[in-house]
């Protein structure tokens, strides 16, 4: 057993012990001769007391010393054990929301029956969505990205440090020829282009690295803009000095959050590095100023930096709420594979505001009206490398406007599956200040819902299942509505 479980355990106990007696810390105090702050350091399990204190305690409170030091607990606080004694409070990142662990366990321990069963309530939400170690993990960080905007200014400034530091201009399209030439001198690394091929299980895999060796090993089937990411989030991982990291692309498996926190960081510094905000920012004011949206100079603006359209798209989720204060947006990244009648919902972000769409694990059906759905299915027919719309979704029965853009491009990963990564931008006063083009009469408005047994569209062509959420709603209110004057009726 850990001391500080150990710990943790006596003092759950000695506090149950004292309020069941009606005792006050100075009233526990005053019986036993400690002092008030020993005794709350002990229920807080900072401090375990010596064999002499405990049986002082035993004696005072009336509890056999065996009972006092047993980490048995009783019912109220036996989830409190589990919980303890699983480990998941180290595995929650709660340093990163500004939570003390010892806060949470007093918050716990102050409220045992209310708050072990908020807990196995979530437990049981987690289990029935199969709720894994790898999704929480995922859900902390996007809300970590989400409560800081997406901006983290330190890692900018790490950006631009390296690159006086190399004599990279920012100003030009960086090539991973440039990176890999840091890579090898500054770094140590063996660039490896030909072994992930070899083994069929790795086709999905883009690149590895073996840290022993410094061995980078490339998948052949990777692209310009591709190979300069990855060489930009392997130097990223290195000037950064994080060692405890993720070493495949995309990863397979992690030990501990830091590891998927670092990967992000990495890949933080990736996108700022082939993407600079001084250069991205006076380009983005420039299409917004204009009183109709320029679609070929928006992807022009993407084609003008080594990086995949989602790097640019996650690259706006950073920019557009430092420097336009555009906070209400979302980030979405849809998969769709040929013949399936499946979207499938694999990334999203969300900022300042509770959007829709979100992902959902009810097998329902999204809303086949947004346009990140309609450029999958146009860049299955067109074949073209890269299908671009916009489009102004209407929330039907929110009241919530959002002027979306999106973009999708095949798997190169994957036969016969695309992707769509779309930016959605809720549209207000703010973003009319900033953004001059929301009344361009080109720009088609949609009335949308969020998935089809939630949406209460009538008549919908696109409609893949009847509205039996809404209906079973509608039911319930027509129930509440006859028993509310049915007991009107008998009540005199």
């Amino acid at each position: 057993m850990e001391q500080e479980y150990i710990k943790l355990i006596f003092g759950l106990k000695l506090k149950q012990i004292r309020t069941e007696k009606d005792l006050s810390l100075f009233g526990l105090s005053k019986i036993c001769g400690l002092s008030k702050s020993y005794l709350n350091e002990i229920e807080k399990g900072k401090k375990y007391p010596k064999p002499d204190k405990i049986i002082l305690l035993s004696e005072k409170l009336e509890v056999p010393y065996d009972q006092m030091v047993s980490l048995k607990l009783d019912k109220n606080l036996a989830p409190i054990g589990d919980l303890l004694q699983s480990k998941i409070l180290k595995e929650i990142p709660l340093d990163l929301f500004g939570i003390k662990e010892s806060d949470l366990i007093d918050i716990v321990a102050n409220a045992p029956a209310k708050v072990n069963a908020f807990i196995s309530t979530i437990i049981e939400i987690a289990q029935h969505y199969s709720f894994s170690r790898e999704s929480f993990f995922l859900a902390s960080l996007r809300s970590y990205q989400e409560a800081n905007n997406n901006y983290f200014e330190n890692l900018e400034q790490e950006v631009l440090k390296f690159a006086k530091a190399y004599h990279l201009d920012l100003s030009k399209k960086l090539s991973s020829k440039d990176l890999e030439e840091i890579l090898i001198e500054e770094y140590g690394y063996i660039i490896n282009n030909g072994e992930l091929e070899k083994y069929e299980a790795l086709e999905n895999l883009r690149s590895l690295f073996v840290p022993e060796t410094k061995t980078l090993l490339l998948s052949a089937d990777i692209n310009e803009a591709q190979r300069a990411f990855i060489y930009a989030k392997e130097i990223g991982y290195n000037f950064l000095a994080y060692t405890d990291r993720l070493y495949s692309f995309p990863w397979i498996k992690f030990e501990n959050f830091d590891q998927v926190l670092n990967n992000f960081y990495a890949s933080y510094f990736a996108g700022a590095l082939l993407i600079p905000k001084t250069q991205l920012t006076p380009q983005l004011e420039e299409v917004f100023k204009e009183g109709n949206f320029n679609a070929d100079k928006f992807l022009s603006i993407i084609d003008n930096y080594n990086a995949s359209p989602e790097s640019f798209y996650q690259r706006l989720t950073n920019i557009l709420p430092n420097f336009f204060a555009i906070q209400d947006l979302f980030f979405l990244r849809f998969t769709h594979r040929l013949g399936s009648k499946k979207y499938h919902l694999k990334k999203e972000l969300h900022l300042s505001h509770q959007h829709s769409p979100r992902a959902n694990e009810t097998n329902e059906h999204y809303c086949r009206r947004w346009v990140s759905l309609k450029v999958l299915n146009d860049i299955k027919t067109s074949q073209k490398k890269h299908e671009f719309d916009i489009q102004i979704s209407n929330y039907q029965g929110e009241g919530n406007q959002y002027i979306v853009l999106s973009s999708a491009t095949k798997d190169p990963f994957k036969d016969n599956q695309y992707r769509s990564i779309s930016i959605g931008l809720l549209m207000n006063k703010q973003l009319s200040k900033k953004v001059k083009f929301l009344n361009d009469p080109s720009i088609k408005t949609q009335q949308v819902g969020v998935t089809c047994e939630r949406c209460a569209i009538k008549n919908c062509k696109e409609r893949q299942n009847s509205a039996i959420v809404l209906d079973r709603i509608d039911k319930n209110k027509k129930v509440a509505a006859i028993v509310e004057e049915l007991h009107t009726k008998f009540k005199s």
